[in-house]
């Protein structure tokens, strides 16, 4: 069983979708298994992060600018991949630090996520983007 997500993003952002993938697994009505979800573009990234107060997905953004700058930064002059702007290449890189697929346990129908857990699809481009996803459950 699989399916594409897609997520409209408006620059740099955390985009949570934890509560479209519990309503895929409903709809479904999937037992036990494993969720293996994996996003089809080279600058976005997905992660599993904490969806309780918002300073956590700021914060993330923050330090993710720190360690890799806009490529007209006077520290990233090494760049040479600027085809598409300054924030071409900062995004790969972003998307090579973080992960860009994930696996999640399923038990009787739900992701076996923490408390405080949500799926992000986290945008490291400046423009808006069509971003997909693609998601299989395979059942145990």
């Amino acid at each position: 069983m699989n399916r594409v997500f897609s997520i409209r993003t408006n620059g740099p952002a955390c985009h949570e979708f934890t509560n479209e993938l519990r309503s895929w697994l409903d709809e479904m009505a999937a037992g036990d298994g494993v969720l293996t979800l994996m996003t089809r573009h080279t600058s976005c990234s997905l992660l599993i992060q904490e969806n309780a107060d918002p300073d956590v997905q700021r914060d993330l953004l923050e330090w993710l600018n720190r360690i890799v700058p806009p490529a007209d930064d006077p520290s990233m002059g090494w760049i040479t991949h600027r085809y598409e702007g300054p924030d071409d290449m900062p995004a790969h890189l972003k998307a090579a630090i973080l992960p860009v697929s994930l696996q999640i346990p399923v038990r009787k129908g739900r992701m076996m996520l923490g408390q405080w857990q949500g799926i992000y699809l986290i945008e490291h481009r400046d423009a808006p983007h069509s971003r997909e996803i693609a998601v299989i459950f395979q059942p145990s």
